[in-house]
């Protein structure tokens, strides 16, 4: 006999939860449970405080007070990674993904080092088909959707199979037939006893999904009924704290058949051709298809964002396809459907993403008059009701809904023509769609038309006064005044898509034909462009073309002991930049590396002299190793606890380094004892055994960095750290650790250093910062992190060392070394870019 939902057992209990943040309460003594085999719904405004309720039991937000209960332990918090060991999974409104790793390192970092069950390409090849998500396993973020990125935020909570489920907003981004795969993996998780939190701002889906709701509001529950016992009505009143009479604005009546403000004559581009359409003033025009049949991309060429060909006027005059600077003078106003990645510059306040666009507006002679601009951002403000305390406020700090306000304020302030609204109520609540689709409505009646993409059939009823229909982007039908119903657009994408599907399957017998046809190597090169390995294949190349043309120019350039100089140069340089590669993995950089390995020089000449007792030089060498890794832990601990940005904090510790040297040593002095020198420098043959083991570290890191646990979180913490956090990478401790390691290569390549001088010199060693990071730059990695290769590191070196030996040979001045890295730098940084850009766009 199964058990009622009040017999089932208690997986996640949330008691008297309180949480503040600057200005705001969030959470006002919240007490919440999740059992067993239950489908537990979260309803509330955003700001309500569900996703912050719902940080707390996952550990990613520590209460002020409280207590949580999971997997049978009361404790006051929780980390992500314990909560995770106790069976709790979340997926996310905004998947935590990491751009630069792929779709198999992403599905790895997600699970515990403890999972019992094997990783390999099967298993998530599996997890990924549960949900639907087709993609392939060494693709990054970039190359996939909206929706895909979704459903892999899905296959890795589901994939673990976890006792509590939470899901925040998961089909927010998703098409009906992807909704009814997310219900399904929902139901399968609560029968087999999982208890699932479904966070949603759809009351259609609380309907068929949900056993239980709870409403929150202004941080506070307001009640907690089995669904039966809620109407519609009653969760609208609950959530918005007021009686809704309609969820939409009366359509215009009055709309004629005057002459349309925006035409479009056999418009094409990449997922869709030979588009014609209009919109009259005053008209709200809906845009409707199952996702990836060309609507998102025909509303990107009319704002100018992609590439197309055919006609469009607007108001009379044409416009300039592919130019988005044209479009917005035209007076294109374009709202995306990625408000974070696209729409808001996070970063900034409110005031400078209302204005943004209509700065020219507030300018005298380049010069924004700030009076100006704040009396229309306060007037827009108080026009849209954009909650916020001061205009001043960054916008990343604002909830869902009035962020997409700001995101309209813009688009009105700008004096629009024409307004595109790309799912404009994507993941905010009930009661701010009920606003948006009031000032849409207002921005109609205006006389400004607008075209509004959505995949909600209710939503495109509701607001929209036409509908066209897409399918193989193509316009394939349309719909008109009281033909415009949920039932009748459902109608209509269905029937048009049998034959889309069929097209597709087509497409895919032929592709599959291709590559089976001779032709196996088809888009590798694609894929290679994008790999983190092209770069270290063009330096090779560029080495050996500058070796042989110098070797041409002057034949003793190959000369054994010029050979042995170079490796033993590049050991040096290799190994602190293999110690920076770390550091700007986690999107950090270290300036002080040149500095320090100066001062471990001057602190041997103390040490490793002649004359010394075997036991004070190997004190010399822990004090050096010593210093490098207090310097090291200086730096990390200033930059993750301490909150410098990195570029300060090792700013700071390079002069102070600098001033140590210094004082220890006014001048040179202390040379070092010859017989260590010596073995430092000693070769097999004619080749160092410091060049072999930089070799040998390269390929050894490298390996680390692809396969083991250390090197996926050091890339996951440089590409997102609040991901890798929610994840349960110790984010904090990577990156201290990241800095105490490039400190400690650094003292590798400071005994090169003192091989090389054979004497404490304070002056030397700071060329090393700005090298160390050329090489790196060249190697391919990205300086925002998250990228590189210590294969290509090393060749980076490689490269550098080259050039500065070879302008010798060549008979150049000093400058041309500068002149050469310099440009070879931008050049290198150009054509990776432009590779993976290639490659994705391929």
């Amino acid at each position: 006999m199964t058990a009622t939902i009040t017999e089932r057992a208690t997986l996640l209990r949330l008691e008297g939860i309180r949480k503040h943040f600057p200005g705001v309460i969030a959470l006002r003594d919240v007490d919440f449970e999740a059992r067993a085999g239950e489908v537990h719904a979260l309803l509330g405004e955003n700001g309500a405080g569900k996703s912050t309720l719902m940080g707390v039991a996952g550990g990613e937000i520590v209460p002020d007070a409280g207590t949580i209960t999971l997997g049978g332990e009361t404790t006051d918090r929780l980390t992500p990674e314990i909560a995770r060991r106790h069976g709790l999974a979340i997926v996310h409104q905004h998947p935590a993904l990491l751009p630069d790793l792929t779709v198999a390192e992403n599905m790895e970092i997600a699970v515990p080092a403890d999972y019992a069950k094997g990783l390999d390409a099967d298993w998530m090849r599996q997890a990924l088909d549960r949900v639907g998500c087709h993609v392939k396993l060494n693709a990054r973020l970039e190359e996939l959707g909206v929706a895909n990125c979704a459903l892999m935020e899905l296959a890795k909570a589901l994939a673990l199979e976890p006792k509590v489920l939470i899901l925040d907003e998961p089909t927010a981004a998703l098409g009906a037939d992807m909704v009814e795969r997310v219900f399904a993996a929902v139901r399968e998780a609560a029968a087999r006893d999982a208890a699932v939190v479904y966070i949603s701002h759809r009351l259609p889906e609380i309907r068929q999904i949900a056993d239980r709701v709870t409403v929150m509001r202004d941080g506070a529950i307001q009640a907690t009924e089995p669904l039966e016992a809620l109407s519609d009505e009653d969760m609208l009143r609950l959530i918005v704290g007021r009686s809704v009479s309609s969820t939409f604005p009366p359509k215009n009546a009055g709309l004629n058949g005057g002459e349309p403000t925006l035409s479009v004559t056999g418009l094409s581009g990449a997922g869709f051709n030979d588009v014609d359409l209009s919109v009259r003033p005053g008209e709200i025009l809906g845009l409707a298809g199952i996702d990836g049949n060309g609507q998102s991309e025909l509303m990107r060429a009319l704002a100018g964002l992609v590439p197309a060909t055919g006609e469009a006027m607007l108001a009379g005059r044409p416009l300039k396809l592919g130019r988005p600077e044209a479009a917005r003078e035209a007076g294109v106003a374009y709202l995306p459907a990625d408000r974070h990645g696209e729409g808001l510059l996070m970063r900034l306040s409110v005031r400078e993403n209302v204005s943004l666009s209509a700065l020219p507006r507030f300018s005298r002679y380049g010069v924004v008059d700030r009076g100006d601009e704040t009396e229309a951002v306060l007037g827009q403000r108080d026009a849209l009701d954009i909650r916020t305390a001061s205009i001043e406020t960054d916008v990343s700090t604002l909830s869902g809904c009035n962020q997409q306000k700001v995101v309209l304020a813009r688009a009105l302030l700008g004096e629009p023509r024409l307004v595109l609204a790309e799912e404009p109520t994507q993941g905010v609540d009930a009661g701010a769609h009920i606003e948006i689709y009031r000032i849409l409505r207002r921005v109609a009646e205006s006389g400004i038309p607008v075209i509004l993409l959505s995949g909600d059939g209710r939503e495109l009823e509701g607001v929209c006064d036409r509908v066209v229909i897409f399918s193989r982007g193509q316009i394939v039908g349309e719909l008109d005044g009281e033909d415009v119903t949920e039932e009748g657009i459902a109608r209509s994408i269905v029937t048009a898509t049998s034959h889309r599907r069929q097209e597709e399957a087509r497409r895919r017998r032929l592709a599959r034909a291709a590559r089976a046809g001779g032709q196996p190597f088809a888009g590798r090169p694609q894929s290679f462009a994008k790999g983190d390995y092209g770069p270290s294949v063009i330096l090779g190349i560029f080495i050996v073309l500058l070796a042989l043309y110098t070797w041409n120019v002057n034949g003793r350039f190959l000369a054994a002991f010029n050979l042995t100089s170079l490796m033993t140069l590049l050991a040096a340089l290799a190994f602190i930049s293999f110690g920076q590669l770390i550091v700007i993995m986690t999107a950090g950089i270290d300036l002080s590396v040149g500095p320090l390995a100066g001062l471990l020089v001057v602190i041997a000449s103390f040490f490793v002299l002649d004359g010394k007792s075997t036991g004070k030089i190997v004190a010399g060498f822990v004090l050096m190793f010593a210093t490098a890794l207090a310097v090291g832990l200086i730096n990390g601990s200033a930059i993750r606890f301490g909150r410098f940005t990195p570029v300060a904090a090792t700013l700071a510790t390079y002069i102070a380094l600098q001033g140590v040297s210094l004082l220890l040593r006014h001048e040179q002095g202390g040379f070092i004892k010859q017989g260590i020198v010596d073995k430092i420098n000693a070769t097999v043959g004619t080749v160092p055994w410091a060049f072999i083991a930089a070799v040998v570290l390269a390929v050894v890191l490298e390996v680390l960095l692809r396969r083991s646990r250390w090197g996926l979180s050091v890339r996951a913490v440089g590409s997102e750290d609040g991901a890798a956090h929610r994840l349960g990478v110790r984010t904090g401790r990577q990156v201290v650790l990241a800095y105490v390691a490039c400190s400690a290569l650094t003292f590798l390549g400071a005994l090169m250093l003192m091989a090389q001088l054979a004497v404490g010199d304070p002056t030397q060693g700071t060329t090393y910062t700005l090298s160390s990071i050329t090489a790196v730059v060249l190697g391919g990695a990205s300086l925002f992190g998250g990228r590189g290769s210590f294969i290509g590191s090393l060749l980076g070196a490689a490269l550098i060392t080259e050039i500065i030996n070879a302008t010798t040979f060549l008979d150049l001045s000093q400058a041309w070394q500068f002149w050469f890295l310099g440009i070879l730098t931008l050049v290198a940084a150009a054509i990776y870019t432009t590779a993976r850009r290639v490659g994705v766009m391929s």
